[in-house]
């Protein structure tokens, strides 16, 4: 079975290193960037079927890297990432066709599960 190939998107430098690593250690390969600009940057390297995104970052939003993602109609499923206060982000999210979000402190095996439907879902 090929490994699930995952890019996570948070400003939060020690929280992305460290799901990063827990997912390594779970057999999916993850790639990290910390902003938008990043993000957009590796998409247009690389192909990722999943991108796990932060909705709130400084700079460009979570949101708005998933209208660029849109725009270009890059062949992905987004699942958004969302704090405290931000669960309207991320039900906009879903209305602009993020798979699915999930609140912090992250569930990891929700998270893998979610990935995983992601894909079946992208896949059928």
């Amino acid at each position: 079975m090929n490994k699930v190939k995952v890019l996570l998107v948070d400003d939060e430098e020690e929280f992305v290193s460290a799901l990063a690593e827990r997912l390594d250690i779970r057999g999916i390969e993850a790639h990290v960037a910390t902003d938008g600009e990043q993000a957009l940057e590796m998409i247009e390297n690389d192909t990722f079927p999943v991108i796990v995104l932060d909705v709130i970052m400084p700079g460009i939003s979570g949101l708005e890297v998933m209208q660029r993602i849109n725009a270009k109609q890059i062949d992905t499923v987004v699942i958004l990432l969302t704090g405290h206060g931000s669960t309207k982000e991320g039900l906009e999210g879903m209305r602009m066709g993020a798979f699915d979000y999930l609140m912090k402190p992250l569930d990891i095996d929700e998270l893998i599960s979610k990935m995983h439907e992601a894909i079946e879902s992208k896949n059928s």
